[in-house]
């Protein structure tokens, strides 16, 4: 749930990119860390494996605006591709406000698209969550390689519920901020919806 700062009229909103190892999530985190201007940045910060990396910085976007006189705060992380990690994926998903799905469009990934998807649905279950209010959008990367699966087929494997979905090449930026535009309008949307109920004062902390 969003966090509230009453002293630096500040909402923090943590969006978490999620699909399955070397799809993209990292490369995401790291074209948006340096597009932002420094001065509305944290600094990033790695909690590396031998074989995925977890990452996580925040910054205050320059269009999205305020929400009750608040500013909004992101917070992006990303959550370790291989499944014998979900112990970590389940604390990176903690507390969530909204989830970018970044599948890889190559078609010898896609079951493990498919796993990670499901594996989405279960954790969010596991903390009481319902997919189907999250809000969630999908980005199918890697469209500059040869011979990946259509927009089409992809839609029909992953996108059942008719979600926002964006196809990507994340290594050069292609279609990262229009990603990341359209979950934090998602989120911004659902908090305005909550805003006249008691607000929650953010923890140390976090």
């Amino acid at each position: 749930m969003p966090l509230v700062n009453y002293s630096t009229r500040e909402i923090t909103c943590k969006i978490v990119y999620y699909g399955p190892g070397r799809s993209g999530k990292t490369t995401n985190l790291q074209y948006v860390h340096a597009a932002v201007p420094d001065d509305r940045k944290g600094a990033m910060v790695s909690l590396a494996t031998e074989t995925d990396r977890t990452l996580f910085f925040d910054f205050l976007p320059l269009d999205l605006g305020s929400v009750s006189g608040f500013r909004t705060r992101l917070q992006l992380y990303t959550v370790p591709g291989q499944v014998y990690y979900n112990a970590t994926r389940k604390l990176v998903l903690r507390g969530a406000d909204g989830v970018v799905f970044v599948a890889d469009s190559q078609p010898e990934q896609l079951e493990e698209n498919l796993e990670s998807l499901r594996n989405l649905h279960e954790n969010l279950l596991e903390q009481g969550l319902d997919i189907r209010e999250m809000p969630l959008v999908l980005q199918y990367n890697k469209r500059d390689l040869p011979g990946v699966l259509s927009i089409e087929a992809l839609d029909e494997a992953l996108n059942f519920r008719g979600l926002p979905a964006f196809p990507a090449v994340a290594v050069t930026g292609k279609g990262v901020f229009d990603t990341l535009r359209a979950i934090s309008e998602l989120v911004l949307r659902r908090l305005s919806r909550s805003v006249q109920r008691p607000l929650t004062p953010a923890p140390q902390g976090r």
